[in-house]
């Protein structure tokens, strides 16, 4: 899916006080870790449609992301053998990249875990049997994905579209639930509603409640409509309203997370207890260091820092070959040109450094790139 990479128009979020001191009273809610082990920082990466692959989650998480939600994988094609039994299994990579016994490589540091499988689909029964079939594959949270503004097919709920229809919302997230062994947390991504119509937000209403009532231990909601898509501001205070109704609910944050400050101003302005980067991670896995930082209490200018070239290079270099391990070498030269360009953007000579990764087309070209503005014999071809 396409989606816009930047904000729609220029945000005015301002906190109530400085971010630093904002995140410095900050900490993970108690109720999050014991859920999900690992999981020990108040935001994580979403899935993010043809991006969010374990190359990504990989480099994310050494940049300190503690949890991670794949892209949503349709049921059929999961069921069918397809994307997600293959390139999407949490363990794969550790075992392409390393000794292939996926303890040893958990101890190199090549764990894609916590990590929740995203599942998207349209029948009850192939929601329950793909969510089911992830749970065999090692994934520790189930997500169900009702925030997608995917196309309708042939008239089927997929998606966001299922904010139309709540009570066949609900029929899948009972038989998700039941399909998944007890001890599985399942959770369920939602935007704040179809459109603005009061139908719409009483659609949201019934099925955010069931949720909870049949055992989803958070939901994570996008304040932009489905009709909106990813254009024009997210209604933060949509939130900040669902949280002060709902206060004894795990609720988190979604929507125009750009730098790490945003995501204490989230937390300030609407009290949820994580916040989801989207967009604002693709080509910056620093946000996640630099949000760290803030919690740890060092001063602001030195936690939002920006990279160093040397990070830089280092970030891309291991990016690529995550992704040449993971998808092969051809595949990889086509993929990373879009994370090049993203990464593009913390390059003192930006623009030059983008337009050559939009040319990228092989190793030989990304060689190029890499020599000229990282650093002459960086890259080193596998």
């Amino acid at each position: 899916m396409s989606v816009e990479m930047t904000p729609s128009e220029t945000l005015d979020r301002p906190a109530t006080r400085p971010v630093g001191e904002i995140a410095r009273e900050v900490a993970v809610d108690p109720r999050i870790t014991a859920l999900v082990p690992g999981f020990d920082a108040p935001f994580f990466q979403a899935g993010l449609a043809g991006y969010s692959d374990g190359a990504m989650r990989l480099v994310a998480r050494r940049h300190g992301c503690p949890f991670c939600i794949t892209e949503a994988l349709l049921d059929l094609t999961l069921l069918s053998g397809g994307k997600g039994r293959t390139k999407e299994d949490p363990d794969r990579l550790a075992e392409e990249c390393g000794t292939g016994d996926p303890d040893e490589n958990r101890a190199a540091g090549l764990e894609d875990h916590p990590i929740a499988g995203q599942i998207m689909g349209t029948e009850p029964e192939t929601m329950a049997a793909g969510a089911a079939l992830l749970t065999e594959m090692g994934y520790e949270v189930i997500d169900v994905n009702f925030a997608c503004p995917v196309k309708k097919i042939r008239k089927r709920y997929r998606g966001g579209h299922f904010l139309t229809a709540p009570d066949r919302a609900i029929e899948v997230l009972r038989a998700v639930r039941d399909a998944v062994p007890g001890h599985v947390p399942t959770t369920v991504k939602l935007r704040r509603a179809w459109d603005d119509t009061e139908e719409m937000a009483d659609n949201f209403e019934r099925i955010f409640n069931a949720a909870y009532e049949l055992g989803y231990v958070w939901t994570t909601v996008h304040c932009r409509t489905v009709v909106q898509k990813y254009h024009g501001p997210s209604r933060w205070p949509f939130l900040t309203d669902l949280v002060r109704r709902h206060p004894d609910k795990l609720i988190f944050g979604s929507g125009d997370i750009w730098e790490a400050g945003d995501i204490f101003r989230m937390i300030d302005a609407t009290g949820v207890q994580a916040v989801s980067v989207a967009r604002g991670c693709i080509g910056n896995p620093w946000i996640f260091r630099q949000a760290r930082g803030l919690m740890a209490g060092r001063p602001e200018y030195e936690a939002l820092a920006p990279p160093t070239l040397a990070e830089q290079r280092a970030a891309l270099l291991e990016h690529f070959e995550l992704c040449m391990a993971l998808h092969g070498e051809q595949a990889a030269s086509r993929m990373m040109r879009k994370f090049g360009i993203k990464f593009s953007q913390h390059h003192p000579g930006a623009e030059a450094v983008r337009q050559q990764f939009i040319r990228c087309r092989c190793v030989a070209d990304w060689r190029a790139v890499l020599d000229a503005h990282y650093g002459a014999g960086v890259f080193e071809a596998s």
